[in-house]
């Protein structure tokens, strides 16, 4: 995917009707949508084309439990027209591919995972707003964070790395600790696919590092990480440094 390129003009009108548009009316979604679904799939793929010649796959996985919908929702109005726009004026990377993911709690949310198509252009808003804002979690103490790390080390290719070995980047997003393990049971139920083990952070973490440099933002303001701020960043600085 990412065979076209962002046109700053068709945002700005989409944005401009989306800081208008309630939340609820903008994330639709009820349910993790089809288009979304992990389940049983092979690969999602950055691919070099005619117009983005010089791809770099970029993933963002943001937290969509609790309060942490206010993230994709700042996303959808503004965040990702200045992402976009940023990246293609600075530019810190040639030709980014954009790809989301809707991060929940693989111990009892019914959508733990949710992941977009690699795409150049104005469609990523539209899959932005296809995530179900599950607006779920448990009572431990993190969410998901490391599955996106197994599904961009097993389940992408790109091409920045393929072709040029040069690495894309992983940034994920919310208010809790990282989770220490990664059950392969848990992995099948998500994915549909049964890797006979489970992984550690450290472990997953390394995967992940083949192909993308890996990143985590904590969000402050979360209702987590208000009141446990330092052991929040305790956990992630011990996997990440």
């Amino acid at each position: 995917m990412g065979t076209a390129r962002w046109d700053p003009s068709a945002w700005s009108a989409y944005a401009s009707t989306a800081a208008a548009t309630p939340r609820a009316a903008r994330f639709k979604s009820r349910g993790l949508v089809r288009e979304l679904d992990p389940m049983g799939v092979s690969v999602r793929e950055s691919r070099d084309s005619t117009v983005n010649p010089l791809s770099t796959a970029i993933i963002v996985g943001l937290d969509v439990t609790g309060s942490m919908g206010r993230i994709a929702d700042a996303m959808s109005k503004d965040g990702l027209g200045t992402l976009f726009t940023e990246i293609l004026d600075r530019p810190p990377v040639s030709d980014p591919h954009l790809m989301f993911m809707g991060i929940g709690d693989v111990m009892c949310d019914r959508a733990p995972l949710q992941v977009s198509q690699f795409e150049a252009d104005n469609r990523i808003g539209e899959q932005l707003n296809a995530l179900f804002l599950e607006g779920g979690g448990g009572d431990n103490t993190n969410e998901s964070y490391t599955l996106p790390w197994y599904f961009a080390a097993e389940h992408t290719a790109i091409d920045c790395h393929e072709n040029r070995g040069k690495k894309g980047y992983l940034f994920t997003v919310g208010d809790e600790e990282c989770p220490p393990i990664l059950a392969g049971r848990q992995i099948e139920a998500v994915l549909g696919t049964d890797p006979a083990r489970d992984f550690t952070a450290d472990t997953l973490l390394t995967m992940a590092a083949r192909k993308y440099c890996v990143f985590h933002i904590i969000v402050k303001e979360g209702s987590y990480a208000r009141t446990q701020l330092p052991s929040v960043q305790a956990s992630w600085c011990d996997v990440l440094g």
